[in-house]
C-alpha cells in the first residue's frame, strides 16, 4: 500500500510540489526526537537553545550533528562559535528545555542556574550529562546551517542513572521516554549488533 498526503487520490505516483512539504511536516511531527540544548559563548555573550534534531556520526572519533535555524540570532551566534557544550536534557530538565525554545526569554538571566568552564563555555551544571564539543564542519542551507562538531570532554560523574527519563518531542509536546518492557528480564533487541545507530 502505497503513503500518500492526507485528501489525495493514491493514484501509485509520488506527490510532487506542495504535497511533499505537507508530508515532511506531518511525517516529521510525529516522528520523536531526543531533545538537547546546545550552549556557547562566541565573544558577544552567552547563548542557548533547544534542539531536536541531534544526532551521532560516529564514535571514533566521537562526532555528533545538529542543525540551526538561519532565522534564530541564537542560532547565528552559535554558528559563529569555535566550541559548543551539548546537554543530554532528561524528563527533570523540561522545564530548561522550554527556557531555551522560548523566543525572547533571557535564557542566562537572573534564577537560571549556569556556570562556565575552564575552557569559557557557558553551560547548565544541574543537566547531568553534558559534552564540550569542538566546531568541525558547517553546511549552509538556504533556511539552515548543519553542523557538525566533536566531542572533546564529558561532565563529571555517573551517567548510567541519567538515561532514566529521556526527553522527547513529538506533536508539538514534550514527552518522557520509558521502557516498553523490563528490559531485565526480557531485553528488547532494537538493532543488530553492526548497526550504525547507538
Amino acid at each position: 500500500m502505497s503513503m500518500v498526503a492526507k485528501g489525495l487520490p493514491d493514484t501509485g505516483v509520488a506527490a510532487t510540489g506542495p504535497a511533499i512539504a505537507e508530508a515532511f511536516f506531518a511525517a516529521f511531527r510525529h516522528h520523536p526526537a531526543g531533545v538537547a540544548i546546545i550552549a556557547a559563548d562566541a565573544g558577544e555573550g552567552p547563548v542557548a537553545l533547544t534542539v531536536s534534531s541531534l544526532i551521532s556520526i560516529s564514535a571514533t572519533p566521537p562526532m555528533v550533528a545538529f542543525s540551526l535555524s538561519a532565522s534564530s540570532s541564537s542560532a547565528k551566534a552559535i554558528e559563529r562559535a569555535a566550541s559548543v557544550v551539548i546537554h543530554f536534557v532528561r524528563r527533570p530538565d523540561m522545564q530548561l528545555a522550554r527556557l531555551c525554545a522560548t523566543s525572547g526569554k533571557d535564557r542566562f538571566g537572573a534564577g537560571v542556574r549556569w556556570a562556565r568552564l575552564d575552557s569559557g563555555e557557558p553551560y547548565y551544571p544541574q543537566v547531568a550529562l553534558w559534552f564540550r564539543a569542538e566546531i568541525r564542519d558547517r553546511l549552509e542551507t538556504p533556511s539552515a546551517c548543519l553542523v557538525t562538531a566533536e566531542l572533546t570532554s564529558v561532565s563529571p560523574g555517573e551517567h548510567a542513572t541519567a538515561q532514566a527519563e529521556a526527553l522527547v518531542y513529538s506533536n508539538r509536546a514534550w514527552h518522557a521516554l520509558g521502557p516498553v518492557v523490563d528490559t531485565v528480564s526480557a531485553p528488547v533487541l532494537l538493532w543488530p549488533d553492526d548497526s550504525a545507530t547507538f
